[in-house]
C-alpha cells in the first residue's frame, strides 16, 4: 500500500538531512518546460504561467551558446488563470526544428536550458528500470543481499483445503512502493506493462544485466529478465489451480522506515502473512474491504501469462508451455465468483479499492484469443469490453484510491488490433470517446491537464498519454497528440511547480531529491527511475493521515487549492514512488523512443 502511515510522528524528529534544492526565488512570472527536451520534428510547447496579473505578447527561443535569437514567436492565447497562476499561455515553438541547447525568454523571465535533439528519450525506458530491479524483493541485485526470505503463511485459504498459517514459498517479486508490501493485482499490471514494452518496442531495450539484474549480458533485454522476475513470483502466488493469492504482508509494515531485510512485524519472526483470494470479504482488524469476487486480480495474472507464453516461446519452450497452463487455470478462477479483489488493510483505512474487473476480464479473453483463435475468446472480449466502453476516471474529477484500475482499459487495444470491420471501429471509438471526456477539460487551461488530482495522479498521466498513443497506432489519427505529449511534458518539468516526478531523468534537472522512501531516507541511496505519485488536490491532502512536511516548502509560491506537490519525506501523498507507475512509464518513454528509431529509419 502506498503510503507510510506513522505510529506517532516522532520517526520524524529523527530525519536526516538529505541535500534539497533551494527554495526558488519568488518572481512574478516562469516559464516551464520538459527538461528532457524535445525532438526536431515532435511539438514544442513551453507554458508560462504569472503568480500576478499581467500578459506577456511575444516571446522568443535563444540559442544558449551564443545568446542569438534563433526563433520569435506570438504568444498566442491567453489562458487565464490555473492554480497558483492569474495568466497563462502556451508558447509553441513547434516549426522551429534545428537542433541545439535553447532558453525561452518572454517579458522578463527565462526558462531554464533545453535540448532539441533527436536523442531526448533515448536510453529513458532502461533508466527507469534501475528502479524496478531495486523494488526486488528475495535477492535484491542493488543491495547485493536478501530480503524477505521466509515469506510466507496463509491466511483466508480454508476453502482451499489450507490451515491459516500453512506455510507456502512465496519469495520473489517486487515491493509495492516504498513500503515492502507485495500485491498481485499491481505486479501482475506491471509484468504486463514490462513485457508489453519489449514485445512492442524490441528495439530500445538493452541487455546490460543478467537474470539476477547483476552487471553482465545473458542475451535477454534487460526489461525482459525483469518481466520474468514479476512472472516467476506470479506463478508462485498461483502454485495449483484452486490456489491464486492476492497479496503478501499488509498495513502492519508501516510502522515505521527500515531496510527491507529488516521486516519482522508480524509474531512469526522474518514470516509474513499471504491472503488468499476466496472472493469475499476480509479483514484481519478495525477494517473490512469490498471484496465481490475473483476476477479482478486473477484476470491479470492470466493475462500477463498469456502475452508472456508467446514471448518465450521462442527462448524456453518449456516454460512459454507452463505460463500458458497457468493462464488457463487463472482464468478459470477469475470464474469462480464473477467480481473484484480488493487489498487487506489491518490498521488504517487506505486500501486498493478497486472497484471495476471487466476491463481485467476483456483483456484476459483477448489474450486467449491471440494464442487460440477460438471465436469464444473473441466474443467474451467483445462482450466484456461492452460492459466498460470507458474506464470511469476519463469521466470523474475524483475517485477513490485505485478504484477503477488499471488505469486505462488495455484489453480495449489488444481486441482491437486483432479485430476487422464493424467489431474494430466499436472498440476504438470507446478510446476514442473516453479520451474526448478528458480533452474537453483539458483544452481549458494553458498545461493541457485533464487528469484529476486524485493520489497517484501521475500514474493516470502515464495511462492517459499511452491511451492516445494506442489510439494513434489503431487509427493514424493524431487528433490527439498535443494532449499525448502534453501529459508526458507534465512528467518531466512542465507543471506548475517546474519539476520532473521522475526521480534522476533528467539528470540535469529538478528531479525529486527528498522522496518517501526508506532508500533514500536511511541509506541516501538513489532511487534512479523511479516515478512518484504526484501531485493531489489541495483538500485530499489536508485530510490525509500522518502527514507532516520535514523541511521548508521549495514550491511554497506554486502550491494552490487545486493541487500540491512537495518534494519531501514527510509527504507519502505526493512524492512516493510507485512499482507499477514506474513500470507504465517504462512502456510510455519506450514507445517515445521507439518514435525516434522509426523516423532514423525512415531516412535511410
Amino acid at each position: 500500500m502506498k503510503g507510510w502511515l506513522f505510529i506517532g510522528m516522532g520517526l520524524l524528529s529523527w530525519y536526516a538531512c538529505t541535500v534539497k534544492k533551494p527554495i526558488e526565488k519568488t518572481q512574478e512570472s516562469v516559464i516551464r518546460i520538459n527538461q528532457l527536451g524535445y525532438t526536431p520534428k515532435g511539438m514544442k510547447i513551453a507554458v508560462w504561467g504569472a503568480l500576478t496579473a499581467h500578459s506577456i505578447s511575444d516571446f522568443t527561443v535563444i540559442e544558449a551558446k551564443t545568446n542569438k535569437i534563433v526563433f520569435k514567436q506570438q504568444a498566442g492565447n491567453e489562458y487565464g488563470t490555473y492554480g497558483p497562476f492569474k495568466q497563462t499561455y502556451r508558447l509553441d515553438f513547434t516549426s522551429f526544428s534545428d537542433t541545439g541547447t535553447y532558453y525561452i525568454k518572454a517579458g522578463n523571465v527565462q526558462s531554464p536550458t533545453f535540448r532539441i535533439a533527436p536523442d531526448v528519450y533515448k536510453g529513458t525506458a532502461d533508466f527507469a528500470l534501475r528502479y524496478m530491479r531495486q523494488q526486488r524483493s528475495g535477492y535484491n541485485p542493488y543491495l547485493k543481499d536478501s530480503c524477505h526470505t521466509h515469506d510466507g503463511f496463509t491466511l483466508y485459504a480454508a476453502t482451499a483445503g489450507l490451515v491459516d498459517s500453512t506455510k507456502i514459498d512465496v519469495v520473489g517479486g517486487w515491493h509495492d512502493a516504498s513500503d515492502y508490501l507485495q500485491y498481485s493485482t499491481t505486479s501482475a499490471n506491471a509484468t504486463y506493462h514490462l513485457l508489453a514494452a519489449y514485445r512492442d518496442f524490441q528495439g530500445v531495450f538493452s541487455d546490460q544485466k543478467n537474470a539476477g539484474g547483476l552487471d553482465g549480458k545473458n542475451g535477454i533485454a534487460d526489461v525482459l529478465d525483469e518481466a520474468k522476475w514479476g512472472l516467476d513470483w506470479l506463478l508462485k502466488m498461483h502454485p495449483a489451480p484452486h490456489l491464486l493469492f492476492n497479496q503478501i504482508a499488509d498495513d502492519r509494515d508501516h510502522a515505521g522506515m527500515r531496510m527491507p531485510a529488516q521486516d519482522s512485524l508480524y509474531g512469526r519472526g522474518h514470516e509474513r502473512p499471504v491472503y488468499f483470494i476466496d472472493g469475499k470479504p476480509q479483514q484481519r482488524g478495525k477494517f473490512l474491504n469490498n471484496t465481490t469476487g475473483t476476477s479482478s486480480t486473477a484476470a491479470k495474472f492470466a493475462s500477463a501469462f498469456n502475452v508472456a507464453s508467446l514471448l518465450f516461446n521462442q527462448i524456453d519452450t518449456s516454460y512459454a508451455n507452463l505460463l500458458r497452463n497457468k493462464a488457463i487455470s487463472a482464468y478459470q478462477f477469475a470464474k469462480i465468483k464473477p467480481g473484484v479483489t480488493q487489498t487487506v488493510s489491518v490498521k488504517s483505512p487506505y486500501i486498493y479499492a478497486e472497484e471495476n474487473w471487466v476491463d481485467d476480464m476483456e483483456l484476459a479473453a483477448a489474450t486467449q484469443w491471440q494464442i487460440t483463435q477460438e471465436p469464444k475468446f473473441q466474443q467474451e472480449a467483445l462482450e466484456y469490453a461492452k460492459q466498460e466502453k470507458i474506464t470511469p476516471w476519463f469521466e470523474k474529477d475524483t475517485a477513490s484510491h485505485y478504484q477503477w484500475y488499471p488505469f486505462i482499459n488495455l484489453g480495449h487495444y489488444e481486441l482491437a488490433k486483432k479485430l476487422t470491420g464493424k467489431d474494430r471501429e466499436e472498440i476504438i471509438s470507446y478510446y476514442q470517446e473516453g479520451i474526448e471526456k478528458v480533452w474537453a477539460r483539458a483544452k481549458k487551461n494553458a498545461f493541457f491537464r485533464g487528469v484529476p488530482f486524485i493520489w497517484c495522479s501521475n500514474n493516470l498521466t502515464v495511462s492517459l498519454a499511452i491511451q492516445c498513443l494506442w489510439y494513434n497506432t489503431l487509427t493514424n489519427d493524431d487528433s490527439y497528440a498535443a494532449l499525448a505529449q502534453a501529459n508526458i511534458d507534465w512528467l518531466f518539468g512542465c507543471n506548475p511547480w517546474g519539476t520532473s516526478m521522475v526521480y534522476g531523468l533528467p539528470s540535469w534537472g529538478d528531479t525529486p531529491k527528498d522522496p518517501h522512501s526508506a532508500f533514500t531516507h536511511l541509506k541516501n541511496f538513489p532511487i534512479d527511475g523511479g516515478l512518484v505519485d504526484g501531485p493531489v488536490y489541495g483538500n485530499i491532502f489536508n485530510g490525509l493521515i500522518g502527514i507532516e512536511l520535514v523541511k521548508s516548502d521549495e514550491y511554497e509560491p506554486f502550491q494552490s487549492d487545486l493541487a500540491v506537490y512537495h518534494d519531501d519525506y514527510g509527504d507519502y501523498s505526493t512524492n512516493e514512488p510507485t512499482m507499477d507507475g514506474t513500470a507504465a512509464l517504462i512502456y510510455l518513454l519506450a514507445a517515445k523512443e521507439n518514435e525516434l528509431l522509426e523516423e532514423a529509419q525512415a531516412k535511410k
